[in-house]
């Protein structure tokens, strides 16, 4: 007798958010997308709105066959780097998916060790809708959280830039000098923090 469940193929997308800002936690998402569930409107998170990234988050959230968050925080970053950090928080996700994937398609060309089948693909958070929504929701996760540091740590304007290395962020590191959620092992900070 065949198990239609047993044979099911479950492909997750999978993308991280965060790995260039001077502050905070590196983000991922994995997703695996309900065929029988369209979400219309899936891109790459850098090209929505912040409310329209909002909407499809919700959605993403509602409609598919599994979520799952991951993250490294700034001290994993700063002790093994941000780019094992990103391969560390995209495990992380995929780890926690349930149910588990039996392929995972990562954007852009490293992927993390898992154990289901794995694919690279460049600009996958454009071309591949499971990615899109991946990065949607790591991103929206992400801001979330800086605008909650930004109220922790006022006057970086975090939740404003995100971490990232605006001019606004770097004037406000100069002022105010290194905080807790900076990444020590970033340069500009670096340089800060010997001044």
């Amino acid at each position: 007798m065949n198990n239609d469940s047993e044979t099911e193929i479950l492909i997750a997308g999978v993308d991280e958010v965060g790995r260039g800002p001077l502050a905070g936690p590196v983000f991922a998402a994995a997703v695996i997308l309900d065929p029988a569930r369209p979400i219309i409107g899936l891109a790459d998170s850098k090209v929505l709105k912040p409310q329209r990234r909002e909407e499809l988050a919700e959605k993403i959230r509602e409609r598919t066959i599994g979520w799952a968050i991951g993250r490294a925080e700034v001290e994993e970053i700063d002790t093994l780097n941000i780019f094992h950090a990103s391969l560390l928080a995209m495990q992380r996700a995929v780890t926690a998916l349930s149910p588990a994937p039996t392929m995972a398609l990562v954007d852009g060309t490293h992927a993390p060790t898992l154990t289901c089948r794995v694919r690279t693909i460049i600009k996958g958070d454009v071309t591949v809708p499971a990615i899109s929504a991946a990065s949607i929701l790591a991103k929206v996760t992400r801001d979330a959280l800086m605008c909650d540091l930004d109220r922790e740590y006022p006057g970086y304007g975090f939740a404003k830039h995100k971490g990232y290395p605006t001019l606004e962020h770097r004037n406000a590191l100069t002022r105010l000098g290194v905080s807790p959620i900076h990444r020590r092992s970033f340069t500009l900070v670096r340089t800060r923090l010997a001044e």
